[in-house]
């Protein structure tokens, strides 16, 4: 078995894209990992801003025409839950691929690891964070940030709104963890990409923001939660060799998000054109 102290790793620092690409990456990340041993973490910005829906959900539970009008663009995640308004000011995106055989295999226990490092980030940030304590009902299932709470994966602040979201899935002996964590909301925003018109209020009442709970600025959360990932992978035992991607490894997913994530098939019918 990999210990993930044996592994190389990649950090790559806060960089926009499309959404379609952000998620090629992920997908390129974790075939890399199962391939050559070699981890990654990144942060990654959303631009324009997207819908990630989750992996199973509906197409008309989406607000097509508001996405549209407003240029946010949609595609679907691998992971499940419901559908995230991905601001490209507002939200903090990352995730982190390691070999398969690196964690645990129990999914309580790897989300316990892989969490470890965000938990700390915002704690630096100034933010008294934590799982939720228990599970919480849903306010509206088609959000993801308005579906029921788990104490797995689901980030509150002091006051028990939502911050930050984490997800995972494992693919080619590969695990792919990903979350984003709230810097600013934007209710209206967010419940304007549903067709079933959500209440903002509902929103407001459930997700808070970095910016509510600590006095930084979205480029010095960034830097924390970057320096807090670094001094993570280090303190694993891990060697950093590298802080960007290739050109190889970017002209994959470039083709990734043209074959797969920016399709119609894909964001709308759930069917993998690649397969």
């Amino acid at each position: 078995m990999t210990e993930l102290a044996d592994c190389s790793w990649r950090v790559v620092d806060e960089e926009a894209r499309e959404g379609p690409t952000n998620m090629a990456i992920d997908e390129i990340a974790a075939e890399t990992a199962a391939e050559s041993g070699l981890a990654t973490v990144r942060l990654y910005r959303w631009e324009p801003s997207t819908l990630s829906l989750g992996y199973n959900q509906d197409p008309e539970t989406i607000d097509w025409a508001f996405c549209e009008r407003e240029g946010i663009t949609v595609t679907r995640r691998p992971t499940g839950g419901g559908a995230i308004y991905h601001d490209s000011h507002g939200d903090i995106s990352y995730s982190i691929v390691v070999p398969a055989d690196a964690v645990p295999g129990d999914l309580m226990d790897c989300y316990d690891l892989l969490c470890t490092p965000i938990l700390d980030a915002l704690e630096g940030m100034g933010v008294d964070a934590g799982f939720v304590d228990e599970e919480r009902p849903a306010v509206y299932e088609p959000a993801c940030y308005l579906r029921a709470l788990h104490p797995a994966h689901d980030v509150v602040g002091p006051d028990g709104r939502k911050i930050s979201g984490n997800a995972q899935y494992r693919q080619r002996d590969a695990v792919v963890q990903h979350g984003s964590l709230t810097f600013t909301t934007a209710p209206e925003r967010h419940c304007a990409c549903f067709a079933g018109d959500p209440d903002p209020d509902d929103f407001a009442d459930r997700v808070g923001g970095i910016d509510e709970y600590a006095d930084c600025t979205r480029a010095e959360a960034v830097a924390r939660l970057r320096e807090t990932l670094v001094a993570w992978v280090e303190g694993l035992g891990g060697d950093i060799e590298s802080t960007e991607w290739t050109d190889d490894k970017l002209d994959r997913a470039r083709g990734r998000a043209s074959e797969k994530f920016g399709t119609t098939a894909w964001t709308r019918d759930r069917t993998d054109p690649t397969d």
